[in-house]
């Protein structure tokens, strides 16, 4: 009996149904992290700096409006890579180590966390971490040894160029010099991290794996350092000054529904002259420093727009969840002043810092910056794709809901079906405090019980719904209502007393569950709101 022409083509499909829809059913992640991005920085969210291929992914994906990090860099990282507050993964400050009896305070991600690596690998997923790692590594911490197969890292960052004296480099745990046959000539280092974490890809692909790429850009930190032809095509443009340039992203915001009209633009910080009252030699140092950080920060797009290519290309770009966020608000260290020193700047020799001036147009429309807990040094761009996952109504939009850089661990277990362990390696795990952000990212609602907490530096705050408890070190608590005043402008704990005392208390007991303890350092203040109030009163 002659076999029906349909019963072939059906067999001919279920041959091809494991190749293409059986062999990976869960997605690849790329968990994209950059460092000292200020809220407004990007296109899509304010900005004039030309960021076309993050705008895209933000284009065909969703943005958050209200994604959190930790204030600093260290921190943020250790609570990414673990879904559990910086104190609890060892990490409560930098890298100092105050010895067993502060346990927050180690300096490097401690046994009773799991990263999002070693989470991953109990998945099935092909593990990749390039870029900047600055949790633990002089501690014998490394990607190598915290369930990453595949890794070309720095210990922290400081540089751009392969001839800094800051530069190096391990490939999969082992030092490489910086000018191996392994390595591009004359690399610089952000395009140095995607044209790595593509070739580990290619190893996951070979293996048929669903990989995990961590790539930690050190980009936007300094020393700010960029290729000199870069720099020069934004060189003038920054002459009219910051305070127009952070009117310009503000309103900006606006119009891209970004942020709510009625939140009002803070007074700029009166600790930073006015641009009006710098002389023109003041006046091109800024310019420069500015053109220097926005080459800086096209470079970082550009290699976006290089690891979306090479995703296309290997043909799992459609199957790949990007989530992108910075570790902590604008940088306005060292002081108004900046830093521009070097024979040419922005080379891999001179030593550039943005300074508080255009870190303020950063923050924009927040007002604090970096190691502060106010939404200046707390709030971040937070973009994801997903072209199989996301709906096509959905693409384009934003997520309004609160989300906390501690998500991460929690969201990509989610994706990969991955369970989070009570022991590892013999050692008890302290359970993760993130929630999974699946859900809003296919549409559906968040339901977000626990507060999400602060500390740093004796800088602290405490948010449940729409209410915010925030203080800077040595302070008096302040409270917000960040669904009408996210900007905080009006402090309303007089006419709240019991929300006030409820939020106390609950951060109390976080505060001894994570063994915080009193900063011991000098308060960092770079901006002082009263002063700016005053001021602002008499203009």
């Amino acid at each position: 009996m002659k076999t029906p022409f349909y019963l072939h083509c059906f067999a001919l499909l279920f041959l091809y149904l494991p190749l293409n829809l059986f062999s990976q059913s869960k997605p690849n992640i790329v968990v994209v992290l950059v460092d000292d991005m200020g809220y407004s920085d990007l296109g899509c969210y304010g900005g004039e700096i030309p960021t076309p291929n993050i705008d895209q992914l933000a284009k065909d994906g969703l943005r958050f409006t209200n994604f959190y990090n930790a204030a600093r860099c260290c921190p943020s990282r250790a609570a990414l890579l673990t879904g559990v507050y910086p104190h609890q993964a060892g990490i409560g400050h930098m890298m100092e180590d105050k010895g067993e009896e502060h346990p927050a305070y180690r300096g490097h991600l401690n046994k009773q966390t799991v990263t999002i690596a070693e989470l991953l690998k109990s998945a099935g997923y092909f593990t990749i971490m390039t870029g900047k790692w600055h949790v633990g590594q002089p501690k014998g911490v490394t990607p190598a040894n915290r369930g990453f197969d595949r890794s070309l890292n720095a210990p922290a960052g400081g540089f751009y160029y392969g001839d800094h004296q800051n530069a190096r480099l391990f490939l999969n745990g082992q030092r490489i010099q910086n000018d191996s046959p392994e390595l591009p000539k004359n690399w610089y280092s952000t395009d140095l991290w995607t044209a790595f974490g593509l070739k580990f890809i290619d190893q996951a692909v070979e293996e048929k794996k669903p990989f995990l790429l961590y790539l930690a850009h050190n980009a936007p930190h300094f020393p700010l350092q960029a290729p000199l032809e870069e720099i020069e095509k934004f060189r003038g443009k920054y002459r009219e000054g910051w305070e127009k340039f952070r009117e310009r992203r503000y309103q900006k915001q606006i119009e891209l529904g970004l942020i709510d009209p009625s939140w009002k633009l803070p007074p700029f910080n009166p600790n930073v002259p006015k641009w009006d009252s710098l002389s023109e030699q003041e006046k091109d140092k800024y310019d420069h420093l500015m053109a220097i950080y926005a080459a800086v920060v096209s470079r970082l797009d550009k290699s976006i727009g290089n690891l979306v290519k090479g995703l296309k290309e290997k043909g799992v770009y459609d199957n790949t969840v990007i989530l992108f966020v910075s570790d902590n608000g604008g940088n306005p260290e060292p002081s108004a002043e900046g830093r521009y020193q070097g024979e040419n700047p922005g080379d891999s020799k001179s030593s550039i810092f943005l300074g508080q001036g255009w870190a303020e147009v950063g923050c924009t429309p927040f007002w604090s910056y970096k190691h502060h807990t106010h939404e200046g040094g707390i709030s971040t761009a937070g973009i994801v794709s997903w072209p199989n996952g996301i709906k096509p109504d959905k693409k384009g939009t934003f997520i309004k809901e609160t989300a906390h850089i501690t998500d991460i661990l929690a969201t990509v277990a989610d994706f990969a079906g991955a369970s989070y362990p009570e022991t590892y390696n013999e050692n008890k795990i302290t359970p993760t405090v993130g929630v999974s952000l699946k859900p809003l990212i296919e549409g559906k609602e968040l339901n977000r019980t626990k507060p999400v907490y602060w500390e740093h530096e004796g800088n602290k705050a405490i948010l449940l719904d729409e209410w915010k408890l925030v203080a800077e070190n040595e302070e008096n608590w302040q409270l917000y209502n960040l669904k009408n005043d996210r900007t905080e402008l009006k402090n309303v704990i007089e006419d709240n007393p019991k929300i006030a005392n409820k939020l106390k208390d609950l951060y109390q007991d976080w505060y001894k569950k994570i063994n915080a303890e009193p900063w011991e350092g000098s308060p960092v203040w770079f901006y002082d709101y009263e002063k700016a109030k005053e001021e602002n009163a008499r203009n």
